[in-house]
Parts: structure tokens; sequence; C-alpha cells
């Protein structure tokens, strides 16, 4: 009942289909890659213009659904892009925003600096903001998206799923943790970081989840430079590439490294954070945000990401169906 999960069950659902969504903990849980307070929606992903096509649609469909359930689950407070040295990412990504009609503005260091004074912009030659992007609140989403599918007249059982064999090109039911087995027409597993443990033969080590710390940082008491009304999310793609998000519907000020961390078990994996890159996560929000140089932590957490070998989407047929 993730992004991938829910999003598929309404949407066969809304096409007619008897729909049966399954999910182990439930959405946005604290396992899942889909849970985690908030989460980035931005249109720069370099050259690769399916993703920002993606993204667009991606924003339409949101302003849609929120108007359909009648709540706030999208905050557009923008995307800064800061650049540094080199910045083929930030000009590869230009005229594929213009193509998609994203709003966005080119700034240079100086006018970046006077927008953003709690930024140190010393070594910004030039900024993306994107106007139309921002974050989402992402556990909040997947229980709405669940919300919908019920309405819609789907069925949702908080179970986990053991696939059957594959024989003759189609699979066998499922089984439950509940010991019962499910059959049906057709399966759809979006299972993320778990896809290589449910088909070992099939997928295996081809999608590695890794592990991923972000931290939340606390701003001074009355101070409003780093609320989400006086800044935008921020990316900062240089040797490593730092993302945050002001604000975080009071959760504090998010900072994390989109970096890939190393191989993570999203099952029996412990997540605290480790001292290391929160020692890591100090000294970029004291560079970067020297107001905010020696805040008190104020929460941190481990989520993974799950790639594959290209870093795109596995979507695809089982090979024996």
């Amino acid at each position: 009942a993730g992004a991938f999960g829910g999003w598929t069950a309404w949407h066969l659902r809304r096409r007619g289909a008897r729909v049966t969504l399954l999910d182990a903990w439930g959405p946005g849980n604290s396992r899942a890659s889909s849970g985690g307070e908030t989460r980035v929606i931005r249109g720069t992903y370099g050259p690769r213009r399916v993703y920002t096509v993606l993204a667009a649609r991606s924003l339409a469909l949101w302003r849609e659904h929120e108007r359909r359930w009648k709540r706030q689950l999208y905050c557009p407070i923008g995307v800064l892009w800061l650049v540094e040295e080199d910045d083929q990412y930030e000009r590869a990504a230009l005229p594929i925003l213009k193509e998609t009609r994203l709003a966005f503005e080119e700034l240079d260091g100086a006018e970046t600096a006077r927008r953003y004074p709690q930024i140190n912009c010393e070594q910004v030659r030039w900024a993306i903001l994107e106007r139309d992007a921002g974050y989402l609140t992402a556990r909040l989403a997947c229980e709405a998206v669940l919300a919908g599918f019920l309405e819609e007249g789907g069925e949702y059982r908080q179970l986990a799923v053991r696939p059957g064999d594959v024989v003759a090109g189609a699979m066998r039911g499922v089984t439950l943790s509940d010991g019962s087995v499910l059959r049906a027409d057709a399966y759809v597993f979006a299972a993320g970081p778990w896809l290589g443990r449910l088909f070992p033969d099939v997928i295996g080590d081809l999608v590695r989840p890794t592990r991923q710390e972000v931290f939340f940082f606390g701003t001074p008491p009355g101070d409003t430079r780093f609320t989400e009304e006086a800044m935008p999310v921020w990316a900062d793609h240089g040797a490593r590439f730092m993302y945050g998000i002001p604000g975080n519907r009071w959760r504090g000020f998010k900072v994390a490294d989109d970096t890939r961390g190393p191989p993570f078990d999203p099952t029996a994996g412990e997540r605290q954070a480790t001292a290391e890159g929160l020692r890591a996560a100090r000294a970029y929000l004291g560079y970067r945000f020297p107001g905010l140089a020696g805040a008190p932590l104020l929460e941190a957490r481990v989520c993974q990401y799950e790639q594959s070998p290209d870093e795109h989407f596995i979507i695809d047929r089982h090979p024996g169906a």
C-alpha cells in the first residue's frame, strides 16, 4: 500500500476490476520506502526527460485528488537547486523544464543570496528555483490513497504475501501470512525493496536496498528564517547530493544525503542513525546554513532506497507469465 501499490490498486478499481490490496505493515509504515513525513516532488532530473514528464503529471494528479478528497497533501513551496561547480545536471534539465511547462526561474549567485540570506551562497554561481515543486506529506498521502481505494469499493488486508509457483504462464495463487491462499486472474507485486526476496531467481540482487539517514534539527525560538514560509525545499547537487525541507509540518529542519548508502535489510535492519552520519549532517548544516550551526537534533530516521542496475523503474511481466 505504498506509492506504487496503492495507486495501482486505486486505478484498477476505478477501471472496474475487483481488487484486493495487501500490505504486511500498512500504508506509510516505518519500514516502507513510501513512508516518512515528507518526500520531495521536483522536476529537475538532469537529462532524464521521462522523470520530469512523470513529475509534471504527478503534480497535476495530486491537485486533482486534493480537490476530490478535500484535503491538502502537497505543499508547493518550491525547490531551490544550488550550483557551485559542475552544472551539467542542472543545465540539461532546463530545456526539459520548459518543455513540460513547469514554472521555474534561473537565479545568479547574487540574486540567490539576496532572496535567501539565511543560506551561505558564497560559492553558489547560480540556481534553479522550481516554483511548482515542493514536498508531499508522504505518510498521510499513502493513508489517503488507501482511504480513496476503500471508498471505491476495494478490499484491503494487512497480511504478508508469498508468491505461488508460476506454471504454464499462470501463478497458482499467493499464500498469505494467516495461512490462507488468495487466487486471482492477475497479480501485481509492487513490493519495492522486498522484490528481490519475493523473487530471488528473477530479481534477486538486481534491486538493491540501501540505508539512508535523515536528520531533523531544531531552529532557534522565534526565528522564522528557516520556515517554509521563508524558504523553499533546497537541493545541493555537488560532490554529494544534499537536500532538505524547512518546516516539515513542524517536525524540524530536514537534512539528508541522497548519496547511496550501504546495503540494508528493510525488514530486520535496525533503524538507528549513526554518529558518523550525524556528524556529516551537522557539518553540512553549519556550512550551508550558518544560523543553524550547533542546532539541536530533534529526531533521526533511517529509510531505504531501492536501486535497479540502471536506476530506472522495473515495470514488467514475470518471465514465466
